[in-house]
């Protein structure tokens, strides 16, 4: 299993790693570390990578389901959410984005082209990881999570996980006029089309809420086609995972 570990001042209690499609057991088109089930690999494949993942982490990820939408939730212990977000445990009732302030409880999204953010702040009180696409940037999954943790100006860290890179992600009007403001900065005339730099997104909406300590953002899954799974390049495709959690402090 070959994954990336983010390079960011995190606290020493702060865990995170993101895995690549390298090191795993699924066959082609979804060679080999496939961790999504919704794909059409053969489902003991993908457990089997599963498997293997867990042996790097304290627990078993929070496997979200995800649909584009801006909703996040509290993970409160293992596989469970907390009451004040939904009525029951973890059912696989659609989130793209996870928090918790409990040890040992991983927070965890699937992505092949989308962006992987994933949060902490200075004391290692909370982590979060969030699945941003261009639709829950522009419905406010970012906003939706910042609200939900106790921030205090300045003291957040961001890490930007591998997304499709700036020189690849071409996207039409609808798309773009999505974002108004600054955020159109992030745009560059592509012909008839326009270039989407999800990073630069991503980064606009959280120095809006005072975060400057961001790092990442420097892969490109469309071009790195060895590394990461990319859908927008292959249509099927895999998935790779960005997993943080919190370490008990002995």
């Amino acid at each position: 299993m070959k994954c990336i570990y983010p390079d960011w001042p995190a606290p020493v209690n702060i865990k995170a790693l993101i895995t690549t499609r390298k090191g795993g057991f699924s066959k082609p088109p979804f060679a080999s570390f496939n961790l999504a089930d919704h794909v059409n690999d053969d489902v003991e494949q993908v457990l089997k990578n599963r498997q293997r993942l867990n042996q790097s982490l304290p627990s078993s990820p929070v496997w979200l389901s995800q649909t584009h939408t801006n909703k996040v939730v509290e993970l409160t212990t293992q596989g469970k959410v907390s009451e004040a977000h939904s009525s029951q445990p973890y059912n696989g009732e659609s989130f793209d984005g996870s928090f918790t302030t409990q040890p040992n409880v991983v927070c965890t999204v699937m992505t092949a082209d989308c962006l992987p953010i994933l949060l902490t702040d200075t004391k290692g009180s909370f982590v979060a990881a969030v699945h941003a696409g261009w639709r829950g940037l522009a419905d406010g999954i970012i906003e939706n999570c910042l609200q939900n943790l106790n921030v205090e100006n300045g003291d957040a860290l961001a890490w930007l996980g591998p997304a499709i890179g700036p020189e690849c992600f071409e996207v039409g009007d609808d798309m773009k006029n999505q974002f108004a403001g600054d955020e159109q900065d992030a745009f560059k005339v592509h012909g008839d089309k326009w270039l989407c730099d999800i990073y630069a997104l991503a980064t606009k909406k959280l120095n809006t809420y005072g975060i400057r300590k961001i790092y990442g953002g420097d892969h490109c899954t469309f071009k790195e086609d060895e590394l990461f799974y990319s859908y927008r390049r292959d249509g099927i495709c895999g998935r790779m995972a960005s997993c943080i959690w919190i370490a008990p402090k002995y």
